[in-house]
């Protein structure tokens, strides 16, 4: 019991860095955006954002499935 109990802790661990990064890279997407001036540049930081967000989304739903298994 105590090994899956520390897997669930190292996973738990894991998906927190990895939120940690969406935030800084989502951080870093809006400032892009808003630093660029040609169209093309603005519609390729909006993709980038939107992707992002879609991820972070994913990973907030990761988070909330691993929180009801902990209880």
């Amino acid at each position: 019991m105590k090994k899956k109990t520390d897997n669930l802790l190292l996973a738990r661990e894991e998906l927190l860095n990895e939120i940690e990064e969406i935030k800084l890279s989502l951080a870093t997407a809006h400032s892009n955006f808003d630093n660029a001036c040609d169209p093309d540049l603005v519609d390729s930081c909006i993709y980038e954002m939107n992707a992002i967000q879609y991820k972070y989304k994913y990973l907030l739903k990761q988070m909330r499935k691993m929180e009801s298994l902990t209880g």
